[in-house]
């Protein structure tokens, strides 16, 4: 069975088992305590020497990050809804793991981590700026469209839905997005959707 590393507060951990629970995988959910520093543990580093979360372990297999780990389960798992493998419909998803990994990362993610952890070495006027501009563009594709590419969900959506959702922690007020707010609860209307804490 497939062992999935995390904390439950964890953005990037939750995605993962967002998508595992909307493939209907099976798996063992592992609780590494970020608080008591465990993904520093000899153990922990022996699976992944980043010593970050998530981390999946599938038989032989052993991935970290999210966006990675996403692929790996639509392609094993999903196939083609859910990760295209021709060439223009695969780069318009993988544009969207970049987003997430870039502009995502450095607004509401940032943001999140700075007020509600009391993570201090962020520059949370950027972070609040780099969300304005994620969630206005975000806000425009949106706005003629149900998902972020084609007619149905694909591991787009999961990989920019839990920080976009999760927004206010950040002190980051989502009213102004309309067409967000509509995807997020077109999200949470999937089936096999597991809610995470604060959404």
């Amino acid at each position: 069975m497939i062992k999935l590393y995390g904390h439950e507060m964890s953005g990037n951990c939750y995605k993962v088992r967002l998508l595992l629970e909307l493939l209907t995988v099976q798996y063992e959910w592992i609780k590494v305590d970020l608080m008591k520093g465990e993904q520093k543990s000899p153990e922990y580093l022996a699976l992944n020497p980043f010593g970050q979360v998530p981390l999946l372990v599938d038989g032989d297999t052993k991935l970290a990050d999210a966006q990675a780990i996403l692929v790996y389960l639509a392609r094993q798992y999903g196939g083609d809804q859910w990760l295209p493998l021709e060439a223009l419909p695969l780069a318009q998803i993988v544009r969207w793991l970049s987003i997430t990994a870039g502009e995502v990362r450095q607004g509401p993610e940032q943001a999140r981590l700075y007020y509600l952890f009391g993570t201090t070495n962020i520059n949370i006027e950027r972070a609040q700026q780099k969300s304005e501009h994620v969630l206005t563009q975000l806000n425009q594709h949106l706005s003629d469209r149900l998902w972020l590419e084609f007619e149905h969900p694909t591991i787009a959506d999961i990989a920019v839905f839990p920080y976009i959702a999760l927004a206010r922690d950040g002190k980051i007020d989502l009213a102004p997005y309309p067409h967000v707010l509509t995807w997020i609860d077109r999200v949470k209307q999937l089936s096999g959707y597991i809610p995470m804490a604060g959404l």
